[in-house]
């Protein structure tokens, strides 16, 4: 996961009280046979265990271990009261400039925050998803910090909340600075769900109209876009529990279906049915369109690009 740091500055607010409840959200909806789930080691133990609490744990071991961190660590973590304080915080010093000033934003961000409970509920599920998914990510601070895909997607969750309002200004000022600051492009207008990967992050771009399911990874370089000939709804569908590898391009009103994989490089004009693996230029369907081969763990989760490629022989050049 590409890293983005920056130094930070203090801001206090409302003690948050919320505690979290992690759960699956990948629920088995299919007729055929059940998808396994995959289990990571790293994962949180207890459904009481709260993220905020234990990023505090984490950040008071990493100034133990590098004291030099203690003053960048107390301005963006252990200052704040709350997750929201804190991410209000991060994302207004990385989004400022010149003219747009850090604590113009951080009202702005800790209002949302304060008013929509939910996001910082999904900001806490993708932090978890950086932890279990992505072996680069040694800590929920370390993803908080420093993984540019996170920090985008928590500012499009607070952009999407003011496109909703009708404020749709401010909504496209937030996707201009992401796009700027983070070289990821997400419109204000789509619908993101929780236990989102955005791994690395660099060049994926999110149309107005499309939709992102629970528990999706993505890599680098996706466009989720249109087709270029159509207004209205334009952009993919992208199911539950979906993995699309760097480079792809999915265009139009199609859909994904849950527990699907795209792989690296693909580009998708069609529906790619649920628990399928679709690879190419156009994309094609492996074991055929007939007699697909099928998923059997959800591929947002194990984050496997390779499985379908069950000999060498398999893959020609």
């Amino acid at each position: 996961m590409a890293p983005c740091i920056h130094t930070s500055n203090t801001h206090l607010s409302q003690d948050d009280n919320s505690r979290f409840r992690y759960m699956n959200l990948f629920l088995d909806r299919f007729s055929r046979s059940p998808i396994t789930k995959t289990s990571n080691p790293s994962s949180l133990n207890s459904d009481d265990e709260d993220v905020w609490v234990k990023m505090l744990e984490e950040a008071k071991s990493d100034v133990e271990k590098e004291p030099i961190l203690s003053s960048y660590y107390y301005s963006s973590i252990t200052s704040h009261r709350s997750l929201a304080s804190a991410l209000a915080n991060i994302l207004s010093v990385k989004l400022s400039t010149l003219t747009l000033q850090s604590n113009t934003l951080f009202e702005l961000f800790i209002s949302v925050l304060q008013e929509s409970p939910e996001i910082i509920e999904s900001v806490k599920k993708d932090l978890i998803a950086a932890k279990e998914r992505d072996p680069a990510c040694l800590s929920y601070v370390h993803c908080f910090l420093s993984f540019k895909g996170f920090l985008a997607c928590q500012s499009h969750r607070i952009a999407h909340k003011l496109w909703t309002q009708d404020r749709k200004i401010l909504a496209l000022l937030i996707q201009n600075r992401v796009s700027e600051a983070f070289a990821v492009d997400l419109h204000p207008g789509a619908k993101i769900g929780d236990g989102i990967l955005l791994d690395h992050a660099t060049g994926v771009v999110i149309g107005e109209t499309a939709v992102v399911g629970d528990n999706v990874s993505i890599l680098h370089g996706v466009t989720l876009g249109g087709t270029g000939k159509q207004c209205g709804d334009r952009h993919p569908k992208i199911g539950d529990g979906v993995l699309i590898g760097a480079g792809t391009c999915i265009l139009g009103n199609i859909t994904i279906g849950e527990g699907a994989k795209v792989g690296s490089g693909s580009v998708v004009l069609k529906d790619v049915p649920p628990r399928t693996t679709a690879v190419g230029n156009p994309a094609r369907l492996i074991g055929g369109k007939e007699n697909p081969k099928m998923v059997d763990k959800i591929p947002g989760l194990t984050m496997d690009q390779t499985s379908y490629l069950t000999e060498w022989s398999d893959y020609i050049i």
